[in-house]
């Protein structure tokens, strides 16, 4: 079969071999429909650009890809080291590429395989919920970490690897902590239910509450701003400062992350409360700052490291036929610090 050429695309879309062009190089004085149509030509024939098919000569045909959603959050940081000192030891490229959070990680990752020779792709953060079809769009070994895939749905249907603790568990075992400390009134600040990581620690915090015979307030439950990165400390600001002006009393804020936490903590303190003596706060993951943070942060410390250490090694065996797919759970620890203490006495309820 004939290779698509890009006169074959202007011939299928009815427009010139220039338009074409203008559309694939993002070109402002084309019209927007017309360049969705042209794309979706390209997509369904598979076409590669010309500039993508000079990408394909000089890349290395050994490259790996790492799709990382929420880039500036130090967790990652760690992790990308590793993957990279992991990759060069074995004589592969590295493609890094930063996923925006308005983006869906594997339709990036279906056109980043057009435009190179990958060999594999990682998946560092993002959904947990893909299309099977998409899934199934992309012809390399896969390995998903940090993000939970819910196996049960997947297994005997599509073939990649998950690496990831149970932030379900890992959530409910925080929120049981801070219970036990005699809080009854824990806010939480997450992403919407909807997303990957908000999904499973919001399901941990219900879980929890649920074990105890204690109901949730449901306006203690704060979803970060959707114009803001969503793990950033500047959302766990604006987000606490929100929740403390409405009036709404919580005796410990919870934060699904913890640059979130420490920006809630800031805004803890701007309203003059103090940290754990009025109010505990606690974080996840686990980042070096919290350790260095004043007070230190008690958080769900998962392991970056050897997580990191365990994708790219088991996605190169898996490249190389020496292992088969896995799904894998690690521990994570509740590191108990000093921005948590007991519910300070009669306020269990909340009430000041």
């Amino acid at each position: 079969m004939a290779e698509t050429t890009i006169k074959d695309i202007a011939r299928q879309c009815g427009v010139g071999v220039s338009t074409v062009s203008r559309a694939i190089n993002n070109h402002p004085d084309i019209n927007p429909a017309t360049r969705e149509m042209v794309m979706r030509v390209i997509e369904e024939t598979g076409f590669i650009p010309n500039n993508s098919a000079r990408n394909l000569k000089r890349t290395d045909a050994k490259c790996i890809a790492v799709l990382v959603k929420g880039i500036t959050n130090p967790f990652f940081s760690s992790m990308i080291q590793i993957i990279e000192e992991e990759t060069q030891r074995d004589r592969y490229a590295l493609v890094l590429r930063h996923v925006e959070a308005d983006e869906d990680e594997v339709d990036v990752a279906l056109e980043l395989e057009k435009e190179k020779r990958l060999r594999g792709i990682v998946f560092l953060g993002g959904r947990f919920t893909h299309s099977e079809e998409k899934i199934n769009k992309l012809k390399v070994p896969i390995v998903f970490s940090t993000i939970g895939i819910d196996i049960s749905d997947w297994i005997g249907r599509a073939e990649f690897s998950n690496i990831a603790v149970d932030d379900r568990l890992e959530s409910c075992k925080m929120t049981e902590y801070l219970l036990g400390l005699g809080h009854r009134r824990i806010a939480f600040i997450t992403e919407r239910p909807e997303e990957a990581i908000g999904r499973r620690r919001i399901g941990g915090y219900r879980e929890a509450h649920a074990d105890c015979g204690i109901a949730v307030d449901e306006g203690l439950i704060c979803y970060v701003q959707d114009e803001l990165d969503h793990f950033s400390m500047e959302n766990g600001y604006v987000t606490a400062k929100k929740l403390l002006e409405s009036g709404k009393k919580a005796t410990a804020i919870y934060a699904a992350s913890d640059l979130l936490a420490i920006g809630a903590c800031r805004a803890v303190l701007e309203a003059g409360l103090r940290i754990p003596e009025d109010i505990s706060v606690a974080g996840y993951d686990g980042i070096a700052l919290g350790e260095y943070y004043n007070p230190k942060l008690t958080t769900i410390r998962q392991p970056a490291e050897e997580m990191a250490k365990r994708t790219i090694r088991l996605l190169l065996d898996v490249i190389a036929g020496r292992q088969e797919h896995q799904q894998i759970v690690f521990p994570a620890e509740l590191v108990e610090r000093e921005s948590t203490g007991p519910c300070p006495a009669g306020l269990a309820d909340g009430l000041r």
